[in-house]
């Protein structure tokens, strides 16, 4: 078990398994790109599968694949199968943009993926391409439909309102997924952009999100849903008294759920990160290529998790962003 100093024990995994994305999302990264990681650099097959089965008998129960892209790594049905066969095995998610879901995810679930969540902030082709600087919106629709079919569910939808962009869009974007069958949720935009650019005064908050949706729908909160250690707030979304799904509200910044936090990261390159905002991390990949037996590599793991502090630090004075953006640290 990995037990922080506030008692808070981890029990979810992020893994990222590349650094690579094929969209260039405006609150994400510029529009040339970022230097992507050597292939020699990044944790093999075979690294991040030990990684895993480490962590499950540390009592990791929910493993979520994510990037970058994760579809772009090569192999990745493979991996997913291999996470799958192991004693105990997790819960297996993976987080995509969705792009490459049309041809995967049937292999994906066939191999033992459990479920997706796709990044999605419009279903208005101009915006998408506005916001993601790329003309895909018709191959992530037909990647999120490929994933219902597959029964990769509950087929979970993020996104992130922009101020001016896409924020006019919400109600529009919440009645196409409720009727689709997906579960819309969207993040407060965090600073967590390779530019630095971010604005807390320009942030959609959860509040200013709700108030859009309730323009056209009932918005209440759902008194059945046993929250815990879950980022999203769910609320029951209606119209006219007929209840048509629920939504997803992950107010990381203004609503901080740190203190219910059960996750750990570790990145594309074998660093472990008990935070998206620590500004530190503990090298795994080392210990790893070093021929580290397995307990030490459970040492660094229960070390990375012990350091854990009380709060990501946003609102506190001389608040830094990490080193490293969203793409580098697998969100």
């Amino acid at each position: 078990m990995m037990v922080d100093r506030y008692g808070r024990v981890a029990a979810s995994l992020r893994l990222s398994v590349t650094d690579r994305c094929n969209l260039r999302c405006s609150y994400c990264m510029p529009e040339e790109g970022l230097d992507w990681l050597s292939r020699s650099d990044t944790l093999t097959d075979d690294e991040l599968v030990r990684v895993v089965r480490v962590a499950v008998g540390l009592g990791i129960r929910d493993v979520r694949l994510t990037g970058g892209e994760p579809l772009l790594r090569r192999g990745i049905i493979g991996l997913v199968a291999r996470l799958a066969a192991l004693p105990d095995r997790p819960v297996l998610s993976l987080t995509t943009n969705g792009i490459g879901l049309a041809r995967t995810a049937a292999e994906l679930a066939a191999a033992g993926l459990d479920r997706v969540n796709v990044s999605l902030d419009t279903v208005d082709p101009a915006t998408f391409a506005a916001m993601t600087r790329r003309d895909r919106l018709a191959d992530v629709l037909a990647g999120l439909a490929a994933a219902r079919e597959a029964g990769l569910s509950p087929v979970k939808i993020n996104a992130v309102l922009l101020r001016g962009v896409n924020d006019g869009q919400a109600a529009d974007l919440v009645g196409w997924a409720l009727a689709e069958g997906y579960q819309p949720r969207f993040i407060e935009q965090m600073p967590l952009d390779a530019q630095h650019a971010w604005e807390r005064s320009e942030m959609v908050t959860a509040d200013e999100t709700l108030a859009l949706l309730r323009q056209d729908f009932d918005v209440e909160v759902d008194q059945s849903a046993l929250r815990g250690s879950a980022p999203a707030e769910r609320f029951v979304v209606s119209r006219g008294g007929v209840v048509l799904g629920t939504v997803g509200i992950i107010a990381s910044v203004t609503r901080p759920f740190c203190g219910a936090c059960d996750r750990l990261r570790v990145t594309a390159d074998g660093q472990v990160r008990n935070c998206l905002f620590a500004r530190g991390e503990t090298d795994l990949r080392g210990a790893l290529r070093s021929g580290a037996p397995d307990e030490a590599l459970a040492d660094i793991l229960r070390g990375s998790v012990a350091a854990k502090l009380p709060g990501h630090g946003i609102d506190e004075p001389g608040f830094l962003q990490p080193p490293r953006p969203m793409s580098a640290i697998g969100g």
